[in-house]
């Protein structure tokens, strides 16, 4: 429902954000293996319904120790000063193609991503390199190339074994070896498009891509290899196909039917809207800036409101993906995700789950992130105010922690050298 007051978030965000810490000063302050102590915090965990008030929160080697009302601390001592600790965002759907987008997402409170295509496996070596330790940037879900009728042209200088495919991916053999070659390469889960994009001006989100034995054939094989799908579908057949295939995850979902939504609650399906993408498509400039796509942008956008709300009521759980690169133009965040999910009717504090705990139950790694947790890994954020006061304070980030490493800090005000 909220669209320019969303944008203009995003955009005092990033103003202040840049001018605050540049991107060489965004590594690591603290190495992993120190403490922080967070004192007079209060703590939205990510899965509580209700805030912990005035907690301490103790972090040690990268990972959540303590969370009691004691205020003794250990190591460096943060006085938060009644400020919310909030888990990092856990944006589910991204296009992150370069290590500058990756920490650009950083900075804005996305503690992990979930790729959804991206060209040369950069997915992987970002993820890599986060798990070294080498980068503060977002800890990855990769998913290389997307399954599609017509790969990237990157695709196959890739694969260049593949290049009869160049003529199309057509066929359960052709689908196959496409998802082999993704798992080759180390991705933790395929993205197939179940339907054509709504971002290009020449295609129809509506129409469907794959038949029914492709799309089977893709989550077999991805099956086959431990490994989940991810479906791109803003039609109603497609995506019905692809719940019926057995996939994960339903992205976008535009035009989602009744019944489709009723077999994904049956078949425990998730929804990444990803609203702030549609909205994204009406404002001038960004990613798109487009007429074509400006008038679909104003058709869809109250649509998918709509179907975010049946599917909400109906207990489908929803994820939160912003559907950007992060490009250095990009106006957008986790922050104006969480915006429009309570614009279409979901509450503040769900709004706050589906960001964080149940985007990293979707990708597979709830476990261990995505939640303030005494064991879990320490990814954080602060914000000014109560975000359940007003969900815009959402936006306004002081500080992240990723992996017990502070990656921006606006808490210091002091003058800079």
């Amino acid at each position: 429902m909220k669209t320019k007051p969303s944008g203009f978030i995003a955009w005092v965000f990033w103003s202040l954000l840049l001018s605050v810490i540049p991107a060489a000063q965004a590594q690591a302050q603290n190495a992993a293996n120190d403490s922080i102590t967070f004192t007079h915090a209060n703590v939205i965990d990510g899965l509580s319904k209700a805030p912990m008030l005035d907690v301490t929160v103790v972090v040690v080697k990268g990972r959540i120790q303590s969370i009691t009302h004691d205020a003794a601390a250990q190591g460096s001592a943060l006085d938060l000063k009644g400020h919310w600790l909030l888990p990092g965002f856990v944006d589910a759907h991204v296009h992150v193609a370069d290590l500058a987008a990756a920490r650009r997402a950083l900075r804005s409170g996305a503690t992990t991503i979930g790729e959804a295509g991206v060209n040369h496996f950069a997915d992987v070596g970002m993820r890599e390199l986060n798990h070294k330790g080498v980068v503060d940037v977002p800890d990855v879900i990769a998913a290389g190339y997307h399954v599609r009728t017509h790969p990237a042209d990157d695709f196959f200088l890739d694969f260049p074994q593949d290049a009869d495919l160049m003529a199309g991916v057509h066929g359960t053999a052709a689908v196959r070896r496409m998802v082999r070659e993704m798992v080759s390469r180390g991705v933790n889960r395929i993205k197939v498009m179940a339907t054509e994009r709504a971002g290009l001006p020449d295609t129809d989100p509506r129409i469907r891509v794959f038949n029914d034995e492709e799309l089977a054939a893709v989550v077999d094989e991805a099956n086959k290899a431990g490994l989940w799908v991810v479906a791109h579908a803003h039609g109603d057949e497609g995506a019905a196909a692809a719940v019926r295939a057995g996939v994960h995850s339903i992205e976008h979902g535009t035009y989602l039917s009744d019944d489709t939504l009723r077999l994904m609650k049956e078949k425990g399906v998730y929804l990444d809207p990803t609203l702030t993408a549609t909205v994204h498509m009406i404002e001038p400039e960004g990613e798109y800036d487009n007429p074509i796509l400006q008038m679909r942008g104003r058709a869809m956008l109250p649509v998918a409101h709509e179907m975010v709300a049946k599917a909400w009521k109906m207990g489908i759980k929803i994820v939160g993906g912003t559907d950007t690169s992060y490009f250095d133009k990009n106006n957008r965040t986790m922050a104006d995700e969480i915006v429009e999910l309570t614009g279409a009717g979901i509450p503040p504090m769900d709004a706050i789950r589906a960001a964080t705990s149940l985007s990293a139950e979707e990708l597979g790694i709830g476990n261990r992130t995505g939640s303030i947790r005494v064991g879990y890994e320490a990814d954080l954020i602060v914000v000014d105010r109560n975000p359940l006061d007003d969900i815009r304070h959402i936006a306004d980030i002081l500080m992240v922690v990723n992996n017990g490493r502070i990656a921006l800090d606006r808490l210091n005000v002091s003058p800079r050298n």
